[in-house]
Order: structure tokens, then sequence, then C-alpha cells
């Protein structure tokens, strides 16, 4: 985690909030791509798309 951490901070050159303003703004991103994605899978499942597992 602290080598994640480390180059998180070495690509926006040093600067501490930069890195944290880029990392808030790519998890914005992620967590609406999540969103999107969750909602595909619900309509499909209830579209009869998915089977459900019986073990």
């Amino acid at each position: 985690m602290e080598a994640a951490v480390d180059q998180a901070i070495a690509a926006c050159d040093g600067d501490m909030r930069s890195a944290i303003r880029t990392l808030i703004v790519a998890n914005d991103y992620l967590e609406s791509e999540v969103s999107k994605l969750m909602e595909a899978v619900c309509h499909a499942y209830v579209r009869g798309r998915f089977q459900t597992y019986s073990g």
C-alpha cells in the first residue's frame, strides 16, 4: 500500500494535493462505472438473461 501511495504522489510530481484530487476524480469515475454495470446486470437479470445458480 505504501508503494502505491508513493507512486500516486510521484505521478503528480510530489504534489500531494494534486495526487489526492486525481484519486478523487478517478474514484468518482469508477463509482459511476460500477453503478452503470450494476444497473445493466439488474436489467438483464429481470429479463431472464441470467440463471440463478442452484449449486
